[in-house]
């Protein structure tokens, strides 16, 4: 008996369908790529979080947590309860102050509790070093990046360059980040280094509580996960607040969920860098050698090899 086709859905792949009826695959959610260390089968995400529950949680928190529908509709799940608090903090102005300072010390208390960590402090204190060497790649996020991965690698650090990219979904914009991570080989712990963390959350016309805020931000972030979800939270809020009481509207890219994205997003790790990639610091540039020979010509641009590399 012949079968009666489907015309509009049967030249559709198995992806899209899934799409229309609103079921995403969870595998497509993870971020991999060739050359790359982690991969949608991986097995260690980093602080012992799988691969498989970082794509569920990613799914949980694009569609909102315990139900809200908020979340689903494009808002915030914290937006209500923000939208609360400020109708309270209009209303009492020592409340809001009280509340602001505490937030205040919540920033201060969790930079703080990052030297505890012996582990973090040296590496804090490779990355200060390796910028400062690096200082004139600043301008290029790319390139500075990577030289600081070979100058952490040559030291011995499990360092890779992070990509996190994720979708459209639940209200979410679609966006794209670059960072650095370490992981140690003892346990396991993910640090993440951010080389312009404090720059994230720069905005137009800040009010004096943000700008207050913000100066507490180091510029290089060193640390741990917990660290750093906790003060993408409060910037978060806090940059809400200055944007509401300056009558403008929070874009998209400011809002807590896409903040946390950046970090916390389906990513890739790839841990080489191609040598076109790595510069030489200005402070080890050596003039080239100027000889003449009979019949051959010396160009005086041609970088020199290092002394690693051997030549026929």
């Amino acid at each position: 008996m012949a079968v009666r086709s489907k015309r509009v859905t049967d030249p559709l792949d198995e992806r899209v369908k899934d799409r229309i009826v609103g079921r995403d695959r969870v595998t497509d959610m993870v971020y991999s790529s060739s050359g790359s260390e982690h991969s949608g089968t991986g097995s260690e995400i980093g602080d012992g979080e799988s691969s498989s529950d970082h794509s569920l949680s990613y799914l949980l928190h694009c569609f909102g947590e315990d139900g809200n529908e908020g979340a689903i509709n494009g808002d915030e799940p914290d937006e209500i309860h923000l939208q609360d608090n400020d109708l309270d903090s209009d209303s009492d102005s020592d409340s809001n102050s009280d509340r602001m300072e505490a937030k205040c010390i919540e920033i201060i208390s969790t930079l703080q509790s990052l030297n505890a960590d012996k582990f973090r402090n040296v590496l804090f204190t490779n990355v200060v070093k390796a910028m400062e060497v690096f200082r004139s790649l600043r301008p290029s996020t790319q390139i500075l990046n990577r030289n600081m991965i070979y100058f952490l690698q040559k030291l011995g650090y499990n360092a890779a360059i992070c990509k996190t990219k994720w979708e459209s979904c639940g209200g979410l914009t679609a966006g794209n980040y670059e960072f650095i991570d370490v992981v140690r080989s003892d346990s396991g712990i993910r640090y993440f280094i951010d080389l312009n963390f404090a720059g994230e959350f720069e905005i137009a016309r800040p009010t004096n509580q943000l700008q207050r805020f913000s100066k507490k931000l180091p510029i290089v972030f060193v640390g741990k996960t917990a660290d750093l979800k906790t003060i993408v939270k409060l910037m978060s809020d806090e940059i809400r607040r200055s944007l509401k009481s300056r009558g403008l509207l929070l874009p998209p890219w400011r809002k807590n969920r896409f903040m946390q994205n950046k970090w916390f997003g389906p990513y890739r790790r790839t841990v080489n860098c191609t040598a076109a990639n790595v510069a030489v610091p200005a402070t080890q540039t050596t003039s080239a050698v100027k000889c003449s020979l009979i019949g051959f010509n010396v160009v005086d641009s041609t970088p020199l090899f290092s002394a690693a590399t051997r030549t026929r």
